[in-house]
């Protein structure tokens, strides 16, 4: 490919690519280092026939899905955001609702250019030993200017959307051996308060029709820290009985499908000046499942899928077979830490994984435990990257 970005890395401390800044941790900081934020990199390069897509790695989710949906294509793979750029998409190999069929972003990447801290541009492709530390990397293996996705056809912007009311883990392990089978993405919202265990199962796929376009945004426009267990518990009532009360199908734009978060803007303010941590973990067993719930502390967004057998491309990728459980926890300080510590130890004594991506607290054994790919990874690091969360769990 002849296209070219032209950067020039400062010297002297280390390096981190910035994208849109959207991880809950320090993986996409760099304390006493240099962000090269990618947001200039946001040019559209070709988009095939086929669905092949090239764009800079600065581009967002959001940004691909305005240009090609009205052509009949979709990314095969979406995180909880839309404002995610590609390169962050890549480093975190995220992964969304279809995991069980899609498996992760990266499984959807046919190449990517990297560039080195020694000026070196490498063009990568599945099969290349960097290719497979890049994608999941955490912006560790250099910076990356452009990539190639595959996309899927879509008959339009519409899914065909279902809730499904349940209670416990049990009813929640049947949905999902049948959801699972006949639909495209799955996921569940657990109130983590009710003694039962109470949640909704969502499940939907693309369909033909004109769904009503999303409102305008609204906005959280102060610090309030309104998130306690006195409004969680309110708030988790009133969103399950609104959603038995609506129970069934419905023709849905994808946007609030894919992401409800994104029609509030700076919703984070709501956990006020302190913000909140998020926990994310994956554990492979049911009863590891059933202990968290039980040991989880008041969580307004408490999401539950669970991850099928499509294998991850990237050394340190999170996905894995088993359950995955991510939980919003207001940041008190030494309260809330010994809430993670409690839920990191359960999810480590399973044989479960914490997410990267998402971590503020865990431990360098948990780090290690979670990426059994860790020394081989280590080889292809960029000597002049780093960020926050390296130093903290690796270095």
């Amino acid at each position: 490919m002849a296209w070219r970005t032209e950067v020039e890395f400062p010297a002297a401390r280390p390096l981190l690519a910035h994208g849109q800044g959207r991880s809950y941790g320090d993986c996409c900081l760099n304390d006493g280092g240099t962000l090269l934020r990618t947001s200039g990199l946001d040019r559209f390069i070709s988009l095939d026939a086929d669905g092949t897509l090239r764009c800079e790695a600065g581009v967002t989710l959001g940004e691909i899905l305005r240009l090609v949906v009205p052509r009949g294509f979709f990314l095969p793979v979406l995180p909880g955001t839309k404002h995610v750029s590609v390169g962050g998409a890549i480093a975190n190999d995220i992964h969304g609702k279809n995991h069980h069929r899609a498996g992760t972003f990266g499984a959807h990447v046919r190449r990517l250019e990297l560039l080195r801290s020694d000026g070196s541009r490498r063009e990568l492709a599945p099969g290349d030993e960097l290719f497979a530390a890049t994608v999941g990397g955490l912006g560790l293996t250099g910076l990356i200017t452009w990539a190639e996705i595959a996309l899927r056809r879509v008959p339009g912007p519409a899914i065909r959307s279902e809730s499904i009311p349940f209670r416990g883990v049990d009813e929640f392990l049947a949905l999902c051996e049948e959801s699972d089978q006949r639909c495209e993405y799955t996921v569940a919202w657990v109130d983590v308060l009710s003694g039962a265990q109470r949640g909704v199962f969502f499940c939907g796929d693309h369909a033909d029709g004109a769904p009503r376009r999303p409102h305008a945004r609204a906005a959280v426009p102060v610090d309030v820290p309104a998130v306690n267990g006195l409004t969680v518990r309110a708030f988790n009532a009133l969103f399950y009985a609104a959603e038995k009360i609506s129970a069934g199908t419905r023709l849905r734009h994808y946007d609030p499908f894919f992401f409800p978060l994104d029609s509030v803007a700076r919703w984070n303010r709501l956990y006020g000046r302190r913000g909140l941590l998020q926990f994310q973990c994956v554990v492979p067993t049911a009863d590891a499942l059933r202990a968290l719930l039980r040991d989880a502390p008041a969580s307004p967004l408490t999401v539950l899928k669970r991850f099928g057998a499509p294998g991850s491309p990237g050394l340190l990728s999170f996905p894995r077979p088993g359950f995955t459980l991510a939980l919003d926890l207001p940041n008190r300080g030494e309260e809330t830490f010994a809430h993670y510590a409690r839920l990191e130890a359960i999810a480590m004594e399973a044989g479960g994984a914490l997410y990267a991506a998402k971590d503020a607290r865990m431990s360098r054994d948990t780090f290690e435990r979670s990426h059994p790919r860790l020394a081989e990874f280590r080889r292809h690091l960029d000597p002049a990257f780093s960020s926050s969360l390296w130093r903290r769990v690796a270095q």
